[in-house]
C-alpha cells in the first residue's frame, strides 16, 4: 500500500483562523498550515487537500505560499461534523488510502516525525493506522480514545479493538484499559491518521442512512476495527492544541526549543525570568 495523498481538515467555525496564524519555525515565519503541509510532504505525500470553511480558499492559498502547487482546497458547505469534513475530500481521495491531519493542532518531535512513522507503519502493514498517546483521564473530554492488544515484537503498536469519542473517565475505565499503560492514562488520538478507502465508504453509508445527522469519524473508526485490521502507533512526540488557552504560545515555544535556535531562545527566556524576578516586589516589600 502506498500513501500518496493527504487531507487536512480546517473547516471548523471556531478553529478556522488557527491554521492561518504565523509562527517562527527554524528561524523563518511560517503559517501553521504551511508547517503541516511541509510535514506531509516530508512523509513523501505528493498531493494535499485542505477542507476549509466556504470562502476561505483564497486566504488559505496565500497561507501556504510557494507550496500551493501541491495543495487543493475543498469547502465544507455545511457544518456536518468532523467525519463529514473528511468525507468532503472523497473525490480528491478517489478510492486511495490517505494521510489525515487536523488543522488546529501542531506536532513536534525530537526524533523522526510522527507523520512519517505512521505512514511507514500503514504502508508496511497495508491497513489504517492512527497515532495515539497515553493521555491523563482529565483530558478525555478533548479526544477520541482507543483500546486494543499490543502487537508482539512491535513496540508501541496496538491492534485496535475499541474506539470511543471523548469518553468519560468511567467509560474509559470500563472499556479502554490497556495492559502496560499506567493507571489513569488512556490511549487518545494524536490527530494524525492513515485511513483506507473503507473509512470513506463507512462515512458515505452513514450519510445516506442519516442525511441530516453529523458524521463522526470515531464511529466510523469503531466500525472499521470490526471489519479489518486497524492499528494504533504510540507517538513519542507532542501534540499542541492551538485552540486551547495559550495554545499558540505553547506551540511556538515547543517549535523554538526543538529548532537550531534552541540555545538563543533559552537565553532570552532565562533573561525574561530573571528580569521579572528583579522587578517583582517581594511578599514583604513596599506596594
Amino acid at each position: 500500500m502506498r500513501i500518496r495523498k493527504a487531507v487536512i481538515t480546517a473547516a471548523g467555525e471556531n478553529q478556522r483562523a488557527l491554521p492561518l496564524q504565523t509562527l517562527i519555525h527554524n528561524g523563518a515565519e511560517k503559517s501553521v498550515l504551511s508547517i503541516l503541509v511541509e510535514q506531509a510532504l516530508t512523509a513523501n505525500i505528493g498531493a494535499i487537500c485542505v477542507v476549509v470553511w466556504p470562502g476561505d480558499e483564497a486566504r488559505y492559498a496565500q497561507a501556504v505560499g510557494n507550496l500551493a502547487g501541491a495543495v487543493r482546497f475543498v469547502p465544507q458547505q455545511q457544518p456536518r461534523g468532523y467525519g463529514h469534513a473528511i468525507y468532503c475530500a472523497r473525490e480528491f481521495v478517489a478510492d486511495e488510502p490517505f494521510l489525515h491531519m487536523v488543522g488546529d493542532h501542531l506536532y513536534v518531535s525530537a526524533t523522526k516525525p510522527g507523520v512519517q512513522r505512521l505512514v511507514e507503519l500503514a504502508e508496511l502493514e497495508s491497513c489504517s493506522a492512527s497515532g495515539v498517546q497515553p493521555t491523563h483521564e482529565r483530558l478525555l473530554s478533548r479526544f477520541g480514545a482507543v483500546a486494543g492488544r499490543r502487537m508482539s515484537g512491535r513496540p508501541g503498536v496496538y491492534r485496535v479493538e475499541t474506539v470511543l469519542e471523548k469518553p468519560t473517565p468511567t467509560e474509559a475505565e470500563q472499556r479502554l484499559m490497556v495492559p502496560g499503560i499506567r493507571a489513569g492514562y488512556y490511549l487518545c488520538f494524536f490527530g494524525i491518521h492513515v485511513l483506507t478507502p473503507t473509512v470513506m465508504e463507512l462515512l458515505g453509508r452513514k450519510l445516506a442512512s442519516e442525511p441530516s445527522s453529523a458524521l463522526s469519524l470515531s464511529a466510523a473508526l469503531a466500525e472499521l476495527a470490526r471489519q479489518e485490521q486497524y492499528l494504533a502507533l504510540e507517538d513519542t512526540g507532542r501534540r499542541y492544541d492551538l485552540g486551547a488557552r495559550y495554545g499558540l504560545l505553547t506551540a511556538q515555544l515547543a517549535l523554538a526549543l526543538n529548532s537550531r535556535d534552541r540555545d538563543e531562545v533559552l537565553t532570552h527566556f532565562l533573561e525574561l525570568l530573571a528580569e521579572r524576578e528583579l522587578t517583582t516586589p517581594s511578599a514583604g516589600g513596599e506596594r
